[in-house]
């Protein structure tokens, strides 16, 4: 039995694993993430402006239409960059809606960085007390999978979560994930999460992995078994990127029940009317259920 984080770090964790409350999430709600993506042409089809006010109303409106049918919730951090402090503002006030609601919430800040500098992201990210604190956070590993290590012993502190990125369906992520065929740079990031979730007990580590949706047979060509991680696998792509449930089952296989299956715009677009948001999110999970 492997230690637990808190033995590891030397003292009581503050709250269960993310590991654990995302296995009972998905467990009885479904694997389904729901993307908060406020692209400026959605705001515009729900008839909101492209501003904090419309940023907000908009979040906050996905949180109470989907907080209770899906197992988390993942806002893309750029998409409130863009409107600078105010954005940034309606980004906690969502992310302590989601806590308030009862879902898990994914930061899509792909933060990555080295030494103090991503210290600074973890705390940020991470810590009880901080207005940014996300139950889990998307991290990029090509600084070396070591350079996260600020962020995952805070993780593991504060009972969050990571997310790191794998292997992308961009076309361009071939270039340095593909690198090295059966010794993939993607295959050592794997390898390395999996690793790092042997401080977890559970059915899931808190160390997930960013695989894409769309990559095909990636996994088969460059010989990666996800098996091992025993970490969630998060996959954006299901809806309007092309990924149909039947698309996931084949490309993750043994894998598919790890697998939390991102849809964003899919089910969006179905907005701002919340019955109808219900009504989308309810048909994705009918699909990947196999119902």
């Amino acid at each position: 039995m492997p230690e637990s984080a808190a033995t590891q770090q030397g003292q009581q964790p503050l709250r269960e694993s993310f590991g654990s409350r995302l296995a009972a999430a998905m467990a009885t709600r479904g694997p389904l993430c729901v993307g908060i993506d406020p692209h400026p042409q959605l705001l515009a089809q729900w008839g909101l402006n492209d501003d904090a006010a419309g940023l907000e109303r908009f979040s906050l409106t996905v949180v109470e239409a989907v907080a209770s049918l899906a197992a988390a919730v993942k806002p893309q951090v750029a998409l409130y960059e863009r409107h600078g402090s105010a954005g940034m503002a309606v980004l906690e006030r969502t992310l302590a809606a989601s806590t308030d609601a009862g879902v898990l919430s994914i930061a899509d800040a792909k933060r990555g960085d080295i030494g103090s500098t991503m210290a600074a992201y973890a705390d940020a990210w991470m810590r009880d007390g901080s207005s940014l604190a996300a139950d889990s956070v998307t991290l990029s590993p090509y600084l070396g999978f070591e350079s996260l290590r600020p962020a995952l012993d805070l993780a593991a502190q504060y009972g969050r979560g990571v997310f790191v990125l794998a292997l992308t369906s961009n076309p361009e992520g071939k270039s340095v994930q593909h690198v090295g065929g059966s010794d993939s740079v993607a295959r050592r990031i794997v390898a390395a999460a999996a690793a790092e979730n042997q401080r977890y007990d559970g059915v899931l580590g808190s160390v997930g992995l960013v695989v894409g949706a769309t990559i095909g047979s990636a996994l088969e060509e460059l010989a990666i078994d996800l098996g091992p991680v025993r970490g969630a696998i998060l996959a954006p792509g299901l809806g309007a990127q092309g990924a149909t449930p039947a698309d996931l089952r084949a490309t993750f296989g043994d894998a598919y029940s790890s697998v939390l299956a991102t849809s964003s715009r899919g089910i969006l677009v179905a907005g701002p009317d919340v019955s109808a948001l219900r009504a989308a999110t309810e048909e994705t999970l009918d699909g990947l259920r196999g119902e």
